[in-house]
């Protein structure tokens, strides 16, 4: 396992130094899943929802988060994404919402936490939009799932 990258030999938090990176495609896939009654599932998938479309609304939210995410995480830097693409899938059988989220770049450093913001407040989206009529909603398995490019190459999760 190697060390921590945003602490300096003193322990104190700062921002890692990336100019000296080579410019490479980088790119990020992260997953949420957001648990919840069957007759919510439904309401969404039907298009009967008062507030509207919950699906294209969360995309959005996503998007916008993971253009977001160095307001958002401290030491993150801001990042000029190529490409941001987040898809939600109803899961009848298991009544939830998956949602991936693919961020793309070519730069000196990597995506993973912008496509864990964007999975993450597309999923907090979706509850609030729904939290009227299913408060019990859980938002479960937020994580990376994949991430190519940079020095340290390419990594997949074990599913």
């Amino acid at each position: 396992m190697s060390s921590l990258t945003h602490l300096d030999s003193k322990g104190q938090a700062h921002m890692v130094d990336v100019g000296h990176k080579d410019e490479t495609e980088r790119v990020a896939i992260a997953e949420a899943t957001v648990q919840m009654l069957p007759e919510t599932l439904k309401l969404i998938v039907e298009g009967g929802h008062k507030k509207g479309d919950v699906f294209a609304t969360a995309r959005i939210a996503g998007i916008q988060a993971a253009k977001k995410c160095s307001d958002l995480i401290p030491l993150c830097h801001p990042l000029m994404l190529t490409s941001i693409k987040v898809e939600l899938t109803a899961q009848a059988d298991e009544s939830s919402v998956h949602i991936q989220a693919q961020c793309k770049l070519r730069g000196q450093t990597g995506v993973e936490m912008e496509a864990l913001t964007a999975a993450s407040v597309a999923a907090l989206t979706l509850y609030d939009m729904c939290k009227a009529v299913d408060k019990g909603m859980t938002i479960t398995n937020v994580r990376l799932l994949e991430k190519r490019g940079g020095k340290s190459g390419n990594w997949q999760a074990r599913l």
